[in-house]
């Protein structure tokens, strides 16, 4: 290390920067989440599994940790500190909260804590827009979209699907909570003046009539038996993981945005995995789908199952970053290294 570098200053960012930043941004997000898919396939990355940190007197709770290296000219490490608390809900506050450190590549030092339950919503919306865009692709416009869960992540995945030029005639909603489905409802009607909004009892039903689906619950194991419903052959945003049987992931056609980190944890690609003793239901990444190795079938139901990939927080994040700074709004920690000196 040459002896001109130096301790970088560390920088907070609150969630109101963050969201300054990434308002409108639709488009820019959904590239960077494609340039890092392509990095990360070609070995650009590092991306180790997450830790999921669990608590035998909550069980419904979590704080996951995703470490993560990107490489490249603007190269940053550093980690995301997830929590997910289902209960918040009924309390009247988010189920989910985060940070992400940002860390520097040449001397290991955190630079940068921003809040992260919006960057981490925002790749995640993006990656299934992404997802969406690239998938569909031969097929007719899906035009009747359905939301098998109704919180944050949902918003900002028809949020982030509206600004990248999708528009649908029927809008179908199914939660488990009354309140929040009537809630996603108003937002939906407000969000597409033009469109039907129906509110099912089941997800069969909604299934059974929207083109596109997406799954956006904490469902920890799966609901959505009956390959069946899937007839009509739908292109599913299977973001939550854990809501589809290994029935249904067998009859379709899959894609992941990584296979090792994907098939663990019981999600439902993992359950199809644990009952077959094999992953040839796999047909390929979305890099692959991106590089143009492996084109989607349009006969057939398709699954994207994207367990989320920290390096994708560490794009978004250090782009939040870049522009806070540029901006001069950066907020700074005085003296938050107090021992610089190596001997006092």
């Amino acid at each position: 290390m040459s002896a001109h570098v130096q301790v970088p200053p560390f920088v907070v960012i609150p969630g109101g920067q963050v969201q300054q930043v990434l308002h409108e941004r639709q488009q820019e997000v959904v590239d960077i989440v494609a340039d890092t898919y392509r990095q990360h396939g070609a070995g650009g990355t590092v991306n180790p599994p997450s830790y999921f940190l669990r608590f035998p007197d909550r069980p419904n709770s979590r704080i996951i940790a995703l470490p993560a290296a990107l490489g490249g000219d603007a190269a940053v490490d550093g980690i995301k500190w997830i929590s997910s608390f289902p209960d918040n809900v009924a309390a009247g506050i988010p189920r989910a909260s985060a940070v992400l450190v940002l860390n520097d590549h040449d001397t290991g030092y955190p630079f940068a804590c921003l809040e992260s339950s919006v960057i981490s919503a925002t790749r995640t919306a993006a990656s299934a827009a992404l997802a969406a865009d690239h998938l569909s692709r031969g097929r007719p416009a899906p035009r009747r979209v359905g939301f098998v869960g109704t919180g944050l992540i949902a918003r900002y995945i028809h949020t982030y699907l509206s600004a990248t030029g999708w528009s649908f005639e029927e809008i179908g909603i199914h939660d488990l909570s009354e309140e929040h489905a009537a809630g996603f409802g108003e937002y939906a009607a407000e969000a597409e003046p033009g469109a039907k909004i129906t509110v099912h009892t089941d997800a069969d039903g909604l299934i059974r009539t929207s083109d596109l689906v997406v799954f956006a619950t904490v469902a920890a194991k799966p609901h959505v038996h009956d390959p069946a419903a899937f007839a009509h052959h739908p292109l599913v945003l299977n973001v939550s993981l854990r809501d589809l049987s290994p029935d249904v992931v067998l009859s379709a056609a899959n894609f992941v945005d990584d296979v090792e980190h994907c098939l663990k944890a019981d999600t439902s690609p993992h359950l199809a995995e644990q009952r077959t003793g094999h992953r040839d239901f796999l047909d390929g990444t979305l890099d692959d789908v991106l590089a143009g190795r492996v084109r989607p079938p349009t006969d057939r139901t398709v699954i994207f199952s994207p367990f989320g990939l920290g390096v994708l927080d560490l794009a978004v994040g250090r782009y939040v970053y870049e522009e806070v700074v540029a901006r001069g709004e950066q907020l700074v920690v005085p003296d938050f290294f107090a021992e610089l000196r190596r001997y006092g």
